[in-house]
């Protein structure tokens, strides 16, 4: 592609003319990528500043390098205010604008993101649809999966990949979409259709300067639906109407509103909800008609993440019938509220809670059926917020007969500081927790400990299958080391 044919997104593109005529074999933002005809993108990241690589860069072949500041090396140079704005734009003009071929769900809120879009997932599948999905466990094709390395990834992935699933006849794209996207400008380019709001209650504050920034990043993916109505491209914005913040969203739209909960008045609702240890039922009410659903899934909390996945696939066409059938399909989502059973007299689940409400919410879904003691494992990631780390250990004492604090990804971090501000608050008011620093060592002493009827949760981690600490990424995996641990105990 020419450059010309790239910059002409850009406002007085024209001051690069003698530059329209080099051709651009692809678009680069990372200097050790680059070959001979590549457009080289300088990107000043969390810890690592493209500017810093422009000659290394140059040296592997670049044949022209866009940057904010004035840079002395050999190929061409494109000064621009904002060079990750740059890049969506480049991106979406170089992979064709895949968004407008294909529609794109965006899933965002604190917690459900992941199971919101496993959910849309199985209920597309079983319409007859080819699905993309873009999240945290991974990225899917098809039946083809890849690995991913952030919630949702640059822009310059975010098009390449949606163009290699339209070319794949991808018919439904599904995508979490994080505050941290939102903020940085990630998702640029991407034209949505459906937006959905599962909730939001704290996280992510070491990024956020408070609790209303947090919000406004999540308000952006509903006003970045636009202004305009068109028959054919409808948008619409999918709003838990029980969350308190629901009204902030929905006046951050102008698209139509679906509104979706359990206690208060909503377009799309749960009734006549049972809860049991082995799964829900409830009375999944629409405008088209109403459902019995018998799900798989335990938990008030999946039950909203339900509606939100039904709320989107009956406006994108789907039939309750349909609908019904892939929900009472799923078996579970990977590391939420997943059991690991080796033939025990007690149970052990393994579930991503790693925010003061997900935590919370999965504890008292235990107490709902619990008939003995209830053990929770849990530690806080380092690096990351510190204000939710005594908020995890009150809930956990408060729920649990017996927390275990201990390690999760400590990251920099000593791991005994944040164990330090996990207990700090409810140190001299109970007894019913200790300290096991080594999350391995924690979990086989939970299980060695639980007896028959018991409950043990293992919060926190997941589906993760790595524990950091320092920059090095270690194998560690909850399920696995929970499996033997179970082993352990029965010889």
């Amino acid at each position: 592609m020419r450059l010309k044919e790239l910059l002409s997104l850009l406002p007085f593109s024209e001051q690069f003319s003698k530059l329209y005529d080099i051709e651009i074999n692809a678009i680069k933002m990372d200097s050790r990528e680059i070959k001979k005809g590549d457009l080289f993108v300088c990107i000043n990241g969390f810890s690592v500043d493209g500017h810093d690589y422009v000659e290394e860069a140059v040296q592997n072949g670049a044949s022209v390098i866009v940057a904010e500041r004035e840079i002395n090396v050999s190929a061409p140079v494109l000064k621009v205010p904002d060079t990750v704005r740059f890049l969506a734009m480049a991106a979406a003009k170089y992979y064709q604008h895949p968004t407008n071929y294909v529609p794109l769900i965006g899933v965002t809120g604190t917690n459900g993101k992941t199971s919101v879009t496993y959910l849309l997932e199985t209920i597309f599948n079983h319409n007859h649809q080819k699905t993309g999905v873009i999240g945290t466990i991974q990225m899917k094709i098809g039946s083809n999966t890849y690995p991913v390395e952030n919630t949702t990834p640059d822009a310059l992935f975010l098009q390449k990949t949606i163009r290699q699933m339209v070319d794949q006849g991808v018919e439904q794209v599904i995508m979490e979409v994080s505050s941290h996207a939102l903020d940085l400008g990630r998702v640029y380019g991407c034209d949505y259709n459906i937006a959905i709001f599962t909730n939001l209650t704290q996280d992510h504050l070491d990024y956020h300067e408070s609790m209303d920034d947090y919000l406004r990043a999540k308000s952006l993916l509903f006003a970045q639906l636009g202004n305009s109505y068109h028959t054919n491209n409808k948008k619409f914005a999918i709003i838990n109407v029980d969350d308190s913040v629901s009204w902030r969203i929905s006046r951050s739209t102008a698209q139509a509103i679906i509104t979706y909960g359990i206690k208060g008045e909503a377009i799309i609702t749960a009734k006549d909800i049972q809860l049991t240890p082995m799964g829900t039922r409830f009375l999944l009410c629409t405008p088209y008609g109403n459902a019995d659903i018998k799900s798989n899934l335990i938990g008030n909390f999946n039950v909203y993440n339900m509606l939100a996945a039904s709320a989107a696939a009956i406006i994108s066409g789907i039939s309750l019938p349909i609908i019904k059938e892939a929900l009472q399909s799923i078996q579970g989502v990977h590391g939420r509220f997943e059991p690991i059973v080796n033939g025990q007299s007690f149970s052990v689940i393994v579930d991503y809670a790693h925010t003061p409400d997900s935590l919370e919410n999965v504890l008292a879904t235990i107490q709902d059926f619990a008939k003995k003691k209830v053990f929770v494992v849990v530690g806080c990631g380092g690096d990351r917020d510190r204000s939710k780390r005594p908020l995890m250990a009150q809930i956990a004492v408060k729920y649990a007969d017996q927390a275990i604090f201990t390690s999760d990804n400590p990251r920099t971090e000593n791991p005994q500081t944040i164990l330090n501000d996990m207990t700090a608050g409810i140190e001299g008011s109970t007894t019913n927790f200790q300290v096991i620093s080594d999350r391995r060592e924690a979990i086989h002493y939970a299980i060695k400990q639980a007896q028959k009827d018991d409950i043990i949760l293992i919060a926190g981690k997941g589906h993760e299958t790595y524990q950091q600490i320092g920059h090095i990424k270690h194998h560690f995996d909850d399920r696995e080391v929970a499996l033997e641990a179970l082993q352990a105990k029965e010889n």
